[in-house]
């Protein structure tokens, strides 16, 4: 999956919006493989993973949860916690640091509809890609725009559709993710070397890819007295 973000992010960064769909349509059939992944874990009792030796709960629950760390990298909203990760996944994904650093898919998307001069704002543009991306009121017009005549913005208004569908099923994981550690150490600390569950619960609040932050700005835009 990471491999598909990436590929995707070029294909933005070169203005072939088109060329993402279908990677993003394979990302999400991959996350649905990750998400029934969970279903093995659950099946694990605390009684049963109380019997697991200490040096080896972390392969338990690490390798589930690898892939869509890193993936989560490639996305705005999670960068901080992503970058103040346990050592143990940090060491396990040493490519994340590169990935940090870069614009995420998200980011490269607004790019893009500023390049095709739409009335992105510069800061959306050209920022601390370390940071995290936080709500901007000014993208209200420019959503706006794309959702008012699809026909004419049709690759725009589909591709963020598709931001939609990826943000969705990472927030179904990331649900599946700390109920099913819930349910087997409870509050404990977790395998990977979190704070377990409130850790988990506290991810569940941001947005892997601020999909749901462009429909709020197109909802506002079109009903101002909501």
């Amino acid at each position: 999956m990471i491999h598909e973000l990436k590929a995707a992010i070029a294909f933005v960064r070169d203005d072939r919006l088109d060329a993402c769909f279908k990677i993003l349509a394979r990302v999400k059939l991959i996350q649905k493989q990750l998400f029934e992944q969970w279903a093995v874990l659950e099946t694990l009792t605390p009684v049963r993973i109380r019997g697991v030796p200490a040096g080896a709960r972390h392969v338990v629950g690490f390798p589930v949860g690898a892939v869509p760390r890193a993936s989560s990298s490639c996305s705005a909203t999670s960068r901080r916690r992503s970058s103040t990760c346990s050592a143990t996944t940090r060491r396990s994904t040493p490519s994340c640091r590169a990935l940090l650093q870069a614009p995420s898919l998200y980011d490269e998307f607004l790019r893009h509809l500023a390049r095709r001069g739409l009335p992105v704002p510069q800061r959306c543009v050209e920022r601390d890609w370390t940071q995290p991306y936080t709500r901007d009121a000014d993208l209200v017009p420019v959503f706006k725009t794309i959702y008012d005549d699809p026909e004419r913005w049709w690759d725009a208004y589909e591709m963020a559709e598709k931001l939609v569908d990826v943000e969705e099923s990472f927030q179904l994981w990331r649900f599946r993710h700390m109920k099913t550690v819930e349910r087997t150490i409870g509050h404990k600390t977790g395998t990977g070397g979190s704070s377990g569950v409130g850790y988990l619960q506290a991810g569940g609040r941001s947005h892997v890819l601020p999909g749901a932050d462009r429909r709020a700005h197109v909802h506002r835009a079109r009903c101002p007295s909501a």
